[in-house]
């Protein structure tokens, strides 16, 4: 529906990208945009087969401000990537650091042992759009980008296609 997935989604079809939506069934949320792609909306009665469907096809996650379903979420894929449960790393960027500051207080956890000192640095924080790109691009390019083949090693450099 309208507000930031559907900012998303439109923004990726409008720049000619595939969109999927991964919608929950409840009695207070809106249905579908109308940017997801043609045969990519699924919808979900159980919020556990919708997480599911999250960490697989994730390679990265921009968390904005938001509820429960939001922190259940969240929690869901940071428990997944402290205990190796997937086989892939999976960037976690907070948007709006003023709000996540104040909802999350993680060194209490540290301090308690419920948690190590490092898993706090599973989370990143961006308060603008450049902040999070700049980390999801490097993210990306660091785990999710393919190595290059030998011929594209051995090719020009006017005719390389990565950075």
């Amino acid at each position: 529906g309208p507000g930031i997935m559907e900012a998303a989604n439109r923004g990726a079809r409008e720049g000619g990208g595939k969109t999927i939506g991964l919608n929950i069934r409840l009695p207070f949320e809106q249905g579908a945009n109308p940017y997801i792609t043609e045969g990519l909306h699924f919808e979900f009665h159980y919020f556990f087969m919708r997480k599911f469907w999250f960490a697989y096809l994730a390679k990265a996650l921009v968390i904005f401000p938001g509820g429960f379903g939001t922190l259940d979420e969240l929690f869901e894929i940071l428990t997944l990537v402290q205990t190796d449960k997937l086989s892939k790393q999976i960037g976690v960027v907070l948007y709006g650091r003023e709000y996540w500051d104040q909802v999350l207080t993680l060194q209490p956890m540290v301090e308690w042992g419920a948690i190590a000192d490092h898993d706090v640095g599973l989370l990143r924080y961006a308060d603008s759009p450049s902040d999070a790109f700049e980390y999801l691009r490097g993210h990306l390019i660091a785990h999710h980008l393919e190595p290059a083949t030998e011929q594209e090693a051995a090719a020009p450099g006017i005719a390389k296609t990565r950075g």
